[in-house]
């Protein structure tokens, strides 16, 4: 199969690229880049006046597959990632059973083979069951295909297991992905702890149930050596450590969701518990932190922690009602919105966060537009004025707190291995 993207603007951070181009893809790889005449044999794309980048790649996606099929699966999941321009996924381990043997890393890449519609690598919980006290075979399961390891979900609060896990990690170069909080400060909490929380009568998850974790990670990634990659930072104060931490040299990244930069705790009702997320909304002060981090580079990463649920799991009041909101289909044009039209980013920075950056995490070959590269590819149209609708979510899950809310910038193509995976046009 041949497909000719024409007219695009090139937008590639791995080469500094920012042009308008054509892209000729081939057998699944880039086969040129440059000005090319139409080919009566190609499939053409007509590109004018929209982004052509590397395929979106997510760190931080439940798929909820094995055990919680009800949620979301692998098809559906994979679905739902090309419609917001992903092409590749980390699936994280907190299934039933846990991702946590060479078995269930097996069985996910399998069924990824035969149902996904991105590619989906599997990352191996740090402890068996994620009960925090007995490490998971970390080497078996990523001689299976295990991209990282990570406790998602919750933090592992034994520092002396997390050590030896790290000091694994580091042995094998493959990141650790943690989840921090500390489960003695957050416990019985279901929002953040503040003004807002009080004025709902609501329990209060504090900051620093997040930052205290985030310092103990932090220096046990510089005494082992670990790449530490910090999940869903809502703090100012872990903003702060992070970049401290960088500047010494420590091996640090972090990620950001689209919702700790677009909402606070003020949106939070007490109510509508799609505003229930772990970690919570947080202040104004810590959106502002965030975007000050995405902005200097201390942030490397955007990420989603798309999480869905069944909507009577949304529906047991707020205390009770599961957290998480599902994000494959928001992110893009919400980071649009947020961050390159109000001109805190560029296009290829944006691009940089949600593709090249993550791909240097992983280690994967992945994250650039280069002839002879695999043709995992995004297709962009920034300005087009468009409506959040759940109903039409490719995902299971319809818990999100974006319903109706306006923005600009949306997915027209994804390219998976140079199959058109998902066109705007048929949908």
């Amino acid at each position: 199969m041949k497909i000719l993207i024409k007219h695009g603007r090139i937008i590639d951070p791995a080469s500094g690229r920012d042009e308008i181009s054509d892209i000729l893809v081939e057998r699944g790889m880039i086969k040129k880049i440059g000005h090319i005449p139409d080919d009566k044999d190609a499939t053409i794309i007509d590109a004018k006046g929209c982004w052509v980048t590397p395929g979106l790649i997510d760190v931080h996606v439940h798929l909820r597959e094995p055990g919680y099929e009800y949620k979301e699966d692998i098809e559906s999941g994979t679905l739902s990632a090309v419609a917001g321009g992903y092409t590749t996924v980390c699936c994280m381990p907190n299934t039933k059973p846990v991702i946590d043997s060479p078995k269930i890393i097996k069985h996910i890449i399998k069924k990824a083979k035969e149902k996904g519609h991105a590619h989906v690598l599997p990352i191996g919980a740090i402890t068996l069951g994620q009960k925090g006290e007995v490490l998971a075979p970390i080497d078996m399961m990523v001689d299976s295909g295990a991209i990282a390891i990570s406790e998602d979900g919750r933090s592992v609060l034994n520092a002396k297991i997390l050590k030896t896990a790290m000091f694994e990690a580091a042995r094998l170069n493959i990141p650790v992905l943690s989840h921090c909080e500390d489960d003695d400060l957050a416990f019985g909490g279901c929002m953040n702890d503040g003004k807002r929380s009080k004025e709902l009568g609501l329990q209060g998850i504090p900051n620093d149930a997040e930052d205290i974790i985030t310092a103990r990670d932090i220096l046990l990634a510089k005494s082992t050596g670990a790449k530490l990659h910090l999940c869903h930072v809502s703090t100012a104060g872990s903003v702060d450590l992070i970049r401290e931490a960088k500047n010494k040299g420590i091996q640090v990244t972090a990620e950001v969701c689209p919702h700790h930069f677009t909402l606070t705790d003020e949106a939070v009702d007490g109510q509508n518990a799609n505003m229930k997320m772990n970690p919570p909304l947080r202040t104004q002060a810590d959106v502002n932190a965030i975007l000050e981090g995405l902005k200097d580079g201390t942030i490397d990463i955007i990420a989603t922690d798309h999480a869905p649920h069944a909507p009577s799991e949304k529906e047991s009041g707020f205390d009770s009602a599961a957290n998480g909101i599902v994000g494959l289909e928001t992110a893009l044009g919400l980071s649009l919105q947020t961050l390159v039209h109000s001109g805190l980013l560029t296009p290829n920075q944006l691009i940089e966060k949600m593709s090249l950056n993550p791909a240097k995490l992983l280690g994967i070959d992945k994250g650039s537009l280069e002839v002879g590269k695999m043709a995992d590819i995004t297709i962009i149209q920034p300005e087009e004025v468009h409506l959040i609708d759940k109903d039409t979510f490719k995902s299971k899950g319809r818990n999100t707190p974006y319903d109706g809310v306006k923005v600009t910038g949306k997915v027209k193509y994804t390219l998976v291995k140079g199959v058109i995976k998902y066109d705007d046009n048929e949908n």
